[in-house]
Order: C-alpha cells, then structure tokens, then sequence
C-alpha cells in the first residue's frame, strides 16, 4: 500500500487502507493533490490523543521536569494514608 493514495483510490482499496493502519501506517488521502486526511490505527491516535492531554497538563509536565531533573522522590504504597 502506498503512503499517499486519492479519494478514489482509498474507495476502491479501503480493506488495504484499514490493514495498512493496522500494520502501523499513516496512509494520506488527497483531493486533487492535497491532503485532506489520514488513516491510522486506532491504538496510535489513541496514543497520540493521551500524549496530548498530558502535554496539556501543566501540573503533569511539571512533574515530568522534576522527574526528568532527578528532583522525584519515590516512596512505598503502605507509605500512603488510607
């Protein structure tokens, strides 16, 4: 499968679009030369989907920071108040 197909080409090879996402390609759909969408695994987007949320999260990338700057403490699970 290509990596670029057209709307009519995707239409009349839409299973192999599917089982291409499902392999781990992004196939782009164009109109008239220009892209206009992408088939993708659902697992990627989802996985793109919660890599955004968390970079939306100002609190999550602050403690990705002080993790990544060895500033997060590690504790134990019976540590934890019920």
């Amino acid at each position: 499968m290509k990596s670029t197909v057209s709307i009519s080409e995707g239409q009349n090879s839409f299973p192999a679009l599917i089982k291409a996402a499902e392999k781990g390609k992004v196939v782009t759909v164009t109109r008239h030369d220009e892209p206009v969408a992408c088939v993708i695994a659902y697992e990627r987007m989802s996985a793109i989907a919660e890599t955004l949320e968390v970079m939306g999260n100002p609190a999550a990338m602050q403690a990705i920071a002080g993790h990544k700057a060895g500033k997060t403490k590690f504790g134990r699970l019976d540590d934890i108040p019920e």
